[in-house]
């Protein structure tokens, strides 16, 4: 009876050794062939800020958005015509956040540059109470081209995005579904009136900090001539 007793506590042993094991950080992965690693899994080394700096860490080699107030985590160089690669999740119900795209360290990237929308699209109206516009949608450039319906990852999963500006060009792809397809000349009227970002042809790149907390990681970026 003790032996089977202690063989019990031996096995157990092992699977929470295994669980703890699950849980510690990964290495990051390897950059896609072509692309480099824009967040080295250890540091906001290349970041920085456009809001409180406390909103903003890194936590099991993770960049972590904890909650609103941070504005956006831009990148310290500028990008033209790239590929940009990431996964988020979302830690709760009702997540809203976004990448800048071609954005100046100053103003909101959702005007003076552009905004890739990511959100919760299933969860928001619950939480929030509110419908969103069309053009709020996961992978649409905010307040200008709506996206198609997005396939979301349940809460707490990662989700996929690819974001190609090449000249005029932008095409958002989430989870393996091409959302937006874009010749930012079809928005003259726009740029003229509040998108001035529309017309910029170099900038930031960017995590914005809105609401609950998200996490990004494998964050690549290719550039285009």
């Amino acid at each position: 009876m003790k032996t089977a007793l202690r063989f019990g506590v031996l096995a157990v042993a092992v699977c929470a050794a295994a669980l703890r094991a699950d849980d510690k950080p990964k290495p990051a992965e390897k950059p896609p062939e072509g692309f480099t690693a824009l967040f080295d899994g250890k540091s906001l080394s290349g970041w920085k800020p456009t809001g409180k700096a406390d909103a903003w860490g890194v936590e099991d080699g993770l960049i972590v958005c904890k909650g609103g107030g941070g504005g956006y985590l831009l990148t310290e160089k500028e990008y033209a015509n790239f590929e940009f690669r990431c996964e988020y999740k979302w830690a709760k119900a009702g997540g809203n956040s976004g990448v800048g795209l071609r954005t100046p360290e100053k103003g909101d990237p959702a005007y003076q540059g552009m905004e890739i929308q990511l959100i919760d699209d299933e969860g928001w109206e619950g939480v929030h109470k509110s419908r969103l516009a069309d053009y709020q949608h996961t992978g649409s450039i905010y307040d200008v081209q709506p996206a198609k319906a997005a396939k979301n990852k349940k809460i707490g999963e990662w989700n996929t995005v690819k974001i190609v500006c090449e000249g005029r060009k932008v095409t958002v792809t989430q989870n393996d579904i091409e959302l937006v397809n874009a010749n930012l000349d079809d928005y003259k009227a726009k740029a003229d009136k509040n998108h001035p970002g529309l017309k910029r042809e170099k900038g930031h790149i960017g995590f914005q900090s809105y609401n609950v907390r998200v996490d990004f990681r494998n964050v690549y970026i290719k550039e285009l001539k």
